[in-house]
């Protein structure tokens, strides 16, 4: 299975997709990134060119590989054209039911040994493999945002996620150059089940009024290492898939130290998403491009 995996295809064109798909071309893989929406596949193709060319421009890639790259990245609104794929991995919004469908029709166009993998950051592996009729073959890849950069993949086994399936995620991951972790399917799976909780009692923080925001983030970056501040950091994680995860992890998990903090809803609710929307915690459309907080976490 290891030795077959040549073509990956990616759902969902969004930051996520686009930089799973980029990093697939840049380590020889084709690569197909679908979306139902034509004009995020342009803004995809856009970001994915400007991001190779950076990394190019910095000598972190040659102008061979980043022109092979580009050469490799093929795209498309239709799911048929993704029946040849080895590995599909699924970067489509954080909603268990809307993916479950999606595994659905995968499941139906897909060759037999195909792996379905899920980038979610927080839902069920083993519910979402319940929904086709190859659970040994469905996996958590999850990768850190932005894909290109982060160093990190986390994998979450299923129930019935074999060996087999295990071990071809794991290698593909570190053909991309990641370190991997490995998770039992648990709500927030490693790195959100604490990350969020964090962020979440930075609202809380804010909430009450102890700090304000920049007092909130400097003193997590200064006072405990931290590269961005948790609110700076939800920013542009995306408010509304941080408090997505706080719902799965407070409906799963049970506790209400899960509750997400009425602020955040406040301001997902508002339309605030962070930095994507150029309003959250901070406001983003007045900021000075040389002071707005940086992406690399």
């Amino acid at each position: 299975m290891i030795s077959e995996m040549k073509t990956i295809a990616v759902v969902g064109g969004g930051q996520m997709g686009s930089g799973i798909a980029q990093l697939a071309a840049m380590h020889g893989c084709d690569a197909w990134l679908l979306d139902t929406d034509p004009s995020a596949l342009t803004r995809a193709s856009k970001s994915i060119s400007s991001s190779i060319q950076r990394l190019v421009s910095k000598g972190q890639l040659t102008q061979a590989v980043g022109k092979d790259a580009l050469g490799r990245l093929r795209y498309t609104s239709n799911l048929q054209e993704l029946s040849s794929a080895d590995v599909i991995i699924e970067a489509i919004v954080e909603s268990e039911d809307v993916k479950k469908k999606l595994f659905i029709e995968i499941d139906k166009i897909t060759k037999s040994s195909a792996i379905l993998a899920s980038n979610t950051s927080s839902i069920s592996i083993t519910r979402l493999a319940s929904a086709t009729s190859r659970p040994k073959q469905v996996i958590g890849m999850h990768f850190m945002n932005p894909p290109p950069i982060m160093k990190l993949v986390e994998i979450v086994r299923g129930a019935d996620t074999s060996d087999e399936t295990f071990h071809a995620t794991k290698t593909l991951a570190e053909r991309f150059g990641k370190t991997v972790i490995c998770s039992r399917d648990y709500a927030g799976f490693v790195v959100n089940r604490i990350l969020m909780p964090m962020i979440n009692e930075a609202f809380f923080t804010l909430y009450t009024g102890v700090a304000t925001k920049e007092d909130i983030d400097v003193g997590m970056k200064l006072g405990t290492n931290h590269p961005m501040g948790p609110l700076e950091l939800a920013d542009f994680i995306g408010l509304d898939v941080c408090l997505s995860i706080m719902k799965v992890l407070h409906a799963d998990l049970g506790d209400n130290k899960y509750a997400p903090c009425p602020l955040l809803v406040q301001y997902v609710d508002a339309g605030r998403l962070g930095r994507k929307r150029g309003i959250g915690v901070y406001d983003y459309r007045q900021m000075p491009k040389a002071i707005k907080p940086s992406p690399k976490l």
